[in-house]
């Protein structure tokens, strides 16, 4: 799949170089499209400096959590709660322990580092699985909760806002919270319809109904706030939060007798190990982008999207920022890419650029995650999964729009 985005990425530019050449007369276009491979290629290995860091950070972090108990308190907590949505996982068994902790670091926005987890805990639902071949209940849910990207804290979108220079790299906390919370409820409620989950159930609506009202009524006051109220808001509980959490985990992990530094170091290192995998891939996609931006190919893609809202009489604004959500259901490396090159292109602060950092953060890569993860287990029937996932990203990617018109318009 991602073989043939990434060629296909080449060979539209070329076609598109190629048009302009002899159509166009612009001799240059070839000229601009090896600049922007090498300019890719550097802006690649700065991105990834900075990516080295936080990851290495925040495992470090996750792994001071893991050893205080805390993954391990909430998957209890949400025991009761995932025994009435995967009746088919004995209590107790690993494999909660495992999502738990794979929702943790995907909550906190480390999506790299959710996948071997997230992997492991594919593994151990397949030992529950009676059939080889064919997706569980269990593991379409989870599958698709994962698709739907419950981000709590884009850690990593802020470091790519950080990298290309924003002021406050924390302003869209509150846009990626709203829009991936609505793509995670829609995913839940599309595979509860499919598998005739009784989501009226007292324990479950035990857990959505208070979760529902928080959210609503939260909603409900940031509506009598300004736009520049707003993004201020965003910005503080985007640092608090940050801040907090770190807090949290080294006090527990100090009263729990953890010993902190060891824990950090040792989390630090798996952060490492992930992090230096990951250079080769986005050199790769940074420059895929840049060539096909460089081509103008992606310009006279996002004016057709621009001419066909132009005639349904809607602000246009939003398609620059779109590129990054027309690949990442395919690709994250592709849609880190395109969104690095949004702000690259449109600021880093501009309204595109806000509009994609937060599909970014409210989207998954749906084939992907899908093909990585029933590849790995060998699963070949995944039933609704499909369907389902791509109904919740659709539902995140409109609501990152409406969210931002909200937000930043």
């Amino acid at each position: 799949m991602l073989n043939g985005l990434w060629l296909g990425f080449f060979l539209v530019a070329a076609i598109s170089a190629l048009a302009q050449w002899l159509v166009g007369g612009n001799a240059g276009i070839f000229a601009a499209m090896v600049e922007s491979i090498f300019a890719m290629a550097k802006l690649s290995v700065e991105v990834m400096v900075l990516l080295f860091g936080t990851l290495t950070l925040w495992l470090g972090f996750l792994k001071i959590a893991e050893k205080a108990g805390i993954v391990e308190w909430l998957a209890k907590v949400l025991g009761p709660l995932f025994a009435r949505l995967m009746p088919e996982v004995p209590p107790g068994h690993p494999a909660l322990g495992l999502i738990t902790m794979n929702f943790a670091a995907n909550g906190l926005g480390l999506d790299n580092a959710a996948t071997p987890i997230g992997l492991k805990a594919m593994r151990s639902l397949q030992e529950l699985n009676p059939s080889s071949t064919t997706a569980s209940n269990a593991q379409i849910l989870f599958l698709v909760l994962n698709a739907s990207s419950l981000t709590l804290l884009p850690v990593t979108i802020f470091m790519y806002r950080a990298q290309q220079g924003a002021p406050d790299p924390t302003m869209v906390f509150l846009p990626i919270l709203l829009a991936t919370s609505c793509s995670t409820l829609v995913g839940l409620l599309s595979v509860a319809v499919m598998q005739r989950l009784r989501l009226w159930d007292p324990v479950v609506l035990a857990y959505l109904i208070p979760g529902a009202l928080l959210l609503g009524g939260f909603m409900a006051f940031l509506g009598t706030l300004s736009a520049a109220a707003l993004a201020s808001l965003s910005s503080i509980l985007g640092n608090l939060t940050l801040f907090g959490v770190i807090m949290l985990f080294l006090v527990i992990g100090a009263l729990r007798r953890v010993q902190v530094y060891e824990a950090f170091v040792e989390g630090a290192k798996e952060g490492f190990d992930v992090a230096k995998g990951l250079l080769p891939y986005l050199v790769a996609m940074l420059v895929a982008v840049g060539v096909l931006r460089a081509s103008g190919a992606l310009e006279l893609a996002l004016d057709g999207i621009r001419h066909a809202v132009t005639w349904m009489g809607l602000d246009t604004r939003f398609v620059e920022g779109l590129p990054t959500a027309l690949v990442k259901p395919f690709s994250g490396s592709a849609a880190r890419a395109m969104l690095i090159e949004t702000m690259q292109t449109q600021g880093v602060d501009s309204f595109p650029a806000l509009v994609a950092a937060t599909i970014q953060g409210s989207t998954e890569t749906t084939f992907y995650v899908l093909a990585v993860y029933f590849g790995a287990v060998g699963i070949q029937r995944v039933r609704h999964a499909v369907g389902c996932a791509l109904l919740a990203e659709l539902s995140g990617v409109i609501a990152a729009i409406f969210v931002c018109y909200w937000f930043f318009a």
